[in-house]
């Protein structure tokens, strides 16, 4: 019997020959008046952090009722943040890839060291960047979008004290720092999510995402002063030593340790909770009731990427903690997919986009929880860098069509991008790189991902890169699924050019002037239009961030990045082929339905099902609020019925004895009493004639 020949191996790119040799700096002048760049004024960490929280406070008390001024404040603030961000990157050209600072100095607390630092690398230094052009292009949106809005110089103000807080958390090395950021922005989202606070349905959504972040962030407490009080120290970088010391030495006995395993399954806990993992999921869709800038700030570059951010710092630890690495997969393994199917059955652009920022988060989660000590974190650091370009730009263009067209339910926007051709390539570009789509960013990264955990689940990885794997090779298709959909109501035919493909099938005979033709005079005053209702600088923002869902993908490519990750390119081909074998359906099924919207399709119990997020706002509330609600109940009635009775007992039995007492005692006075009321003033007498 012949045996048949070995199939050869997979072939495998490694990302080391992808990248590209960073390109060398000119050198510095030497002027008198100009120090060394690290000591310029400071160290460039110490503006990122101090400018936007300085523009806040500066817009707080000076503009005062002035729109205009907090315009200037804001804007003028986010473009030196933003120019900071960019000197830090030179920075890190000239000291090797890696920049320490120091903030307010060490705080003295007896055995525990409070050290109080900044540290930055690389893939932090380009997130830094990323988060200070988003909040850049941002301010710039918001002078527009909100420019007659009573509480505008709330909102700058409040963008700027979240861009500082998200910076501080990007560059701490301070358990302290880490958390106060943590916290800042916690609070900037509930204020940016009711900034409509007249609305009941915004003040709703800014107090459900208070308690459902803040119920979470107790494990982020609770790990960090573990990580903390078992090191003796706040320092991150010291954390990391000490406890990855502990687990090496633990790591013998097969086991990392309950403490390290305690914390960091906490940690865990907290940042699903901050970054809308299941079961914290729900508060992220309400969120919309924000404005558009305020969502696209949200879900592009801060708060839920700000847990991504926790984990990368303190990466050695969960990649020796196998519980908490498990428990990360299957909560971003869930989150990704459930995500990704309630997008495509939502009404309305900016739900379908706020799930699909779930599933994406869950993506860079996921790929935290495949990663090992060999792949490093690099490839949930590029996703986190891809999402803010493609998440802000779509976020962005879906407010500027919703001020065209009045709203963003997907009936009122459908053939948006047909009636405003500017808005058309801001929107297919935006959903090509969301969709992973190559040459876009979105490519780049999630094939980066898709590497990291297919290198982990044959290595070292274990169950938790195996279930990565296998929840970002089927959420593929699904992302490609929700954005054809989206793109096929955008992109549908108006009536205008539907009436003449049905009334004027025939050549056109004559053309006396160009310009006389219907469809190019639509176009032309859909154009005029939509540039006509937004500022240019607001246009500008849309457009450098439409070129970053294409030129990021160079960024990916620069050697400052973990290469110790290989593509295998038949997986690489299967992916592309099952995205399109999706987008390919959601054509078929939207062939015959009036709105060319392919979740017509879908049953209308189950799409309304979806667009409450199943049921999870009644499960929050028969499993958290109802027995809460219920102890709430029974201690006020405990204290009040049983307390409170031994205190009234006591008081009414004190005045029983004393009743008991008035009764028993005789009323008149007593001999005895009379003697020795009369000794007394005896004794007064003498001592008043004798001094």
């Amino acid at each position: 019997m012949t045996r048949l020949p070995a199939a050869p191996p997979a072939p495998t790119v490694s990302w080391d020959d992808l990248q590209i040799p960073l390109p060398p700096l000119p050198p510095m002048p030497d002027l008198p008046f100009l120090p060394g760049v690290p000591d310029f004024w400071g160290t460039p960490m110490q503006w990122l952090v101090a400018v936007p929280a300085l523009t806040a406070l500066a817009v707080i008390t000076l503009s005062g009722r002035s729109n205009r001024l907090a315009a200037w404040l804001g804007v003028g603030g986010g473009l030196v943040t933003f120019l900071a961000a960019l000197w830090q990157l030179v920075v890190l050209v000239r000291v090797d890839g890696r920049h320490v600072s120091g903030s307010v100095g060490a705080l003295p607390l007896g055995e525990l060291t409070v050290p109080l630092g900044l540290q930055v690398d690389w893939p932090l230094g380009l997130v830094a960047v990323a988060v200070a052009l988003v909040a850049l292009v941002v301010q710039v949106y918001g002078r527009w979008y909100l420019w007659y809005d009573p509480r505008y110089t709330v909102f700058a103000a409040t963008v700027a004290a979240f861009t500082a807080a998200m910076l501080l958390t990007v560059l701490a090395d301070d358990v302290l720092l880490l958390l106060i950021g943590w916290e800042v922005m916690g609070w900037c989202s509930y204020l940016l999510i009711g900034h409509h606070s007249t609305r009941a349905a915004a003040r709703r959504a800014a107090l459900k995402a208070l308690l459902v972040t803040r119920t979470a962030d107790v494990g982020v407490v609770l790990g960090l002063v573990v990580l903390a009080a078992g090191a003796r120290t706040t320092s991150l970088t010291g954390i990391v030593e000490h406890w990855s010391g502990v687990a090496e030495v633990a790591g013998e006995a097969g086991s990392p340790g309950p403490a390290l395993t305690a914390a960091m399954v906490l940690l865990v806990v907290g940042v699903a909770g901050k970054s809308a993992l299941f079961p914290f999921q729900d508060w992220l869709p309400d969120a919309m009731e924000g404005p558009t800038p305020a969502s696209a700030l949200i879900h592009a570059a801060t708060m839920v990427a700000a847990g991504t951010v926790v984990l990368v710092h303190l990466f050695p630890l969960l990649a020796a903690t196998d519980p908490a690495r498990t428990l990360l997969a299957v909560l971003a393994a869930v989150t990704m997919l459930g995500a990704a199917l309630l997008a495509f059955a939502q009404g309305d652009l900016k739900r379908l986009l706020a799930w699909s920022t779930v599933s994406q988060v869950a993506l860079m989660l996921g790929a935290l929880a495949a990663a090992t000590p060999q792949t490093g974190p690099d490839a949930a650091t590029q996703h986190l860098l891809a999402h803010a370009w493609f998440k802000a730009l779509l976020f962005l263009s879906a407010g500027w069509l919703g001020v065209l067209v009045g709203g963003t339910a997907m009936a009122v926007v459908a053939s948006g991008g047909r009636r405003y051709r500017v808005l058309r390539r801001r929107f297919a570009w935006g959903l090509l790189a969301l969709a992973g789509v190559p040459p876009f960013v979105g490519f780049v990264s999630k094939e980066l991902v898709l590497g990291t955990a297919e290198t982990g689940a044959v290595g070292a990885g274990g169950p938790a890169s195996v279930v990565v794997l296998a929840a970002v090779g089927a959420s593929a298709p699904l992302t490609a699924a929700y954005c054809m959909r989206a793109w096929l109501v955008l992109d549908r035919p108006t009536l205008a050019q539907q009436h003449a493909a049905t009334y004027h099938t025939g050549p056109v005979e004559r053309i006396d002037d160009f310009f006389d033709e219907p469809q190019v005079v639509h176009e032309a005053e859909g154009v005029e239009r939509a540039e006509a209702a937004i500022t240019s600088s607001a246009r500008l923002g849309t457009t450098v961030l439409t070129l970053m869902t294409l030129l990021g993908s160079v960024v990916a490519l620069l050697p400052v990045w973990r290469s110790d990750v290989h593509l295998n390119v038949q997986l690489l081909l299967a992916t592309l082929v099952l995205m399109a074998a999706a987008a390919l359906a959601v054509w078929f099924a939207a062939r015959g339905v009036r709105t060319r919207d392919a979740a017509a399709r879908v049953p209308a119990r189950l799409s309304l099902a979806a667009e409450r997020g199943l049921g999870a706002d009644y499960a929050y509330r028969l499993v958290v609020a109802t027995p809460v609600l219920a102890l709430a109940r029974a201690v006020t009635w405990f204290d009040g019925e049983v307390l409170d009775a031994w205190v009234r007992g006591a008081g009414a039995g004190a005045r029983l004895v004393g009743r008991a007492g008035d009764l028993l005692t005789p009323r008149r006075v007593t001999p005895s009493l009379a003697g020795v009321l009369g000794g007394m003033l005896l004794v007064v007498l003498v001592a008043v004639v004798t001094s």
